[in-house]
């Protein structure tokens, strides 16, 4: 028996239980990629989790001492390829073979200590934190998508980084009030919660939808063994969005809108079809 590999699978299989457990709407997803896609974007998945659970979950712990420790973990498992803390050793490997640039994790890393000083956001610190939070994380599953091929990365950046934003724009509207009421934090630039007006709103939803409409391109391109599991996402997305929109500015700031298990698997179904039928 390969006892080196019998603790990378298991490792592997780690960062996929935590995806698992923690989002079903992405393990949906992530179930329709390639079978070599699937841990490689757990083991992504699973290092951003536990990195989002320290800032905004633990809240009786010394959450900055917590998150400057799984830095230096994490940067201390890239050097020597090896880590005893599983999540951190899938997200090594897959680091090293699909050339996932330090700067993104940096950058990462770095909106997550935004979490834990910034409560309200100006223009320049909104635009640093929707990068490090979400769009560096669609480049990292890009890497893994494209294998090495860096001429069909860097063709698909823009796309991927606009479907990232759109995506963690859409959960600051869905979570407003819990960001508000559990961690005093308000995302959007000059946005006051407790007068949050439609015109706001309809003004994010327009920066949103302008996101949404620079990713589809992208999507389309995306190699065929992960483009179905990305497009499944982004319908999810855009069916939460589409609820959120016809929504009353009153609603969303006190309620959290979630997209139907039956809703659910009708998307999963018609985006199988349109995928097979190149209708996407």
């Amino acid at each position: 028996m390969n006892h080196l590999q019998l603790f990378n699978d298991t490792c592997f299989e780690c960062s996929g239980l935590i995806t698992r457990r923690y989002s079903t709407s992405f393990s949906m997803g992530i179930r329709l990629f390639d079978q070599r896609f699937r841990a490689p974007i757990c083991g992504i998945y699973g290092f951003v989790r536990f990195a989002d659970e320290i800032v905004d979950t633990f809240h009786t712990y010394p959450k900055e001492a917590l998150l400057r420790r799984f830095r230096e973990d994490t940067f201390r498992a890239i050097e020597e390829r090896i880590s005893l803390n599983p999540v951190l050793h899938s997200f090594q490997q897959v680091v090293h073979a699909y050339g996932i640039e330090l700067e993104l994790i940096e950058a990462f890393l770095h909106s997550m200590e935004m979490d834990l000083t910034e409560s309200a956001y100006d223009p320049a610190g909104y635009d640093t934190y929707i990068y490090g939070s979400a769009e560096v994380v669609g480049l990292m599953c890009l890497r893994v998508f494209c294998e090495n091929d860096d001429a069909r990365y860097q063709s698909l950046k823009d796309p991927a980084c606009r479907l990232g934003a759109a995506f963690q724009k859409i959960n600051f509207l869905r979570d407003i009030k819990s960001d508000f009421d559990e961690r005093g934090r308000v995302y959007f630039p000059g946005v006051d919660f407790q007068h949050f007006t439609m015109e706001e709103k309809r003004r994010i939803e327009a920066d949103i939808k302008a996101d949404f409409d620079a990713a589809l391109d992208g999507i389309r391109l995306l190699p065929r063994g992960a483009r179905l599991g990305v497009y499944l996402a982004y319908k999810y997305y855009t069916q939460l969005f589409y609820k959120i929109r016809n929504a009353p500015v009153q609603r969303v700031a006190q309620e959290r809108f979630r997209v139907s298990s039956k809703r659910k698997v009708y998307l999963l179904f018609s985006s199988a079809l349109r995928h097979q039928l190149n209708f996407l």
